[in-house]
């Protein structure tokens, strides 16, 4: 049973559910040498943690971070990475009424159908409190692609019918939304505002931007970097959807319009325009990747909804709790940690692919 490993020279497997003793990952395939410390590992858990604003769930967790191997005097060993998060603020209370009922939006049903038996304490390994692992591991990963001059970048594109018209990256952190444009912004926390006061939700589109990924990484048929991006973010729980560059838009344009051109500059080729999103054939091209995922409604709403028990007696449900109005604003770094693992991941995996790099890491 593989379902919580991810990567296959950069490797992870998460562990822990919402309401258990604690939360973490596993990390093998971290190359020695690198310059790591808990610290950069809290700055991006940080940004999921719940409770710093009222666009997220009233949970109260501090979400601390432990490095318990693989790390010593402040740089990794090439041993695996354990890193382990501890739960302190559980209301498993709150969840005694959901034991034999199924929460429309949620994964209740299938857990049952798949296992015969589930943690309905805030829906175990479902809950999106599983991802602070990949968040942790992806700071991990986001060392090493430093060292490579690659950024990965991820903001809120649009919540609800509210879509950003500007661009400014200093407003990002600025704003409980993670959105780059102010004004969308604030019309954005007031829409959030009206779904829970309506105990109601809403989703949203986060878009992420990778600068400085060089071409060559990633492989053709089954191994594309597109391919793995995509499913990386269809691992993330409330992830419904995923285009790359010009996206479902390049349905409607044709060819000439939808090629991208390319040019020498200054002796390097590049691509005048970016429709391909930085991927061509499963390939980064060394233009920004750019790609989108939409992210659902948070399924967990306040006003009563029709459902089942296992029985298959059809009742009412009202989830009490503390719930995030909008997954989107916590789910942007959890998005950017996937993207970082997928390319630490690729990038390691290519390192054979020529005969000579491996004669310049194994000179005589």
């Amino acid at each position: 049973m593989d379902h919580s490993l991810f990567g296959n020279n950069f490797r992870i497997m998460t562990w822990g559910e919402s309401h258990g003793a604690g939360v973490g990952v596993t990390i093998d395939g971290v190359p020695a040498g690198l310059s790591l410390c808990e610290e950069d590992i809290q700055s991006m858990l940080d940004r999921r943690r719940p409770g710093q604003s009222d666009m997220t769930t009233a949970r109260s967790e501090a979400d601390r971070v432990e490095i318990m191997s693989g790390v010593f005097e402040g740089v990794t060993l090439g041993t695996p990475i354990a890193l382990m998060v501890r739960n302190q603020d559980q209301h498993s209370g709150d969840y005694d009424a959901l034991k034999d009922v199924y929460r429309p939006g949620h994964a209740d049903f299938c857990f049952d159908q798949k296992y015969g038996f589930r943690d309905h304490r805030g829906g175990g390994r479902s809950s999106g409190r599983e991802t602070i692992g990949r968040v942790a591991a992806g700071a991990v990963a986001a060392r090493l692609l430093s060292e490579l001059g690659i950024r990965v970048l991820s903001y809120t594109r649009s919540i609800g019918d509210i879509e950003i018209s500007s661009f400014d990256k200093d407003v990002i952190a600025s704003n409980p939304l993670y959105m780059p444009d102010e004004e969308a912004s604030k019309k954005a926390v007031e829409l959030v505002r009206s779904c829970r006061d309506d105990q109601d939700s809403v989703g949203g589109v986060i878009e992420t931007v990778v600068s400085g990924m060089m071409p060559g990484i990633g492989d053709p048929v089954f191994g594309k970097l597109d391919a793995a991006l995509a499913g990386a973010m269809f691992s993330i729980g409330a992830v419904k959807g995923f285009e790359i560059g010009e996206g479902f838009g390049a349905a409607k344009l044709r060819g000439s319009e939808n090629n991208d051109p390319f040019m020498s500059e200054n002796g390097l080729i590049k691509k005048r325009s970016n429709h391909s999103g930085g991927i061509l054939g499963g390939i980064s091209d060394g233009d920004e990747i750019v790609f989108r995922v939409a992210v659902k409604p948070t399924p967990s709403i306040s006003r009563e909804q029709d459902t089942v028990d296992r029985d298959g007696n059809e009742t009412k449900i009202i989830i009490h709790g503390r719930h995030d109005p909008v997954i989107v604003p916590r789910a942007v770094v959890v998005v950017e940690a996937m993207t970082e693992l997928v390319l630490a991941d690729a990038i390691l995996s290519g390192m054979p692919d020529r005969l000579s790099s491996i004669k310049e890491v194994y000179k005589r």
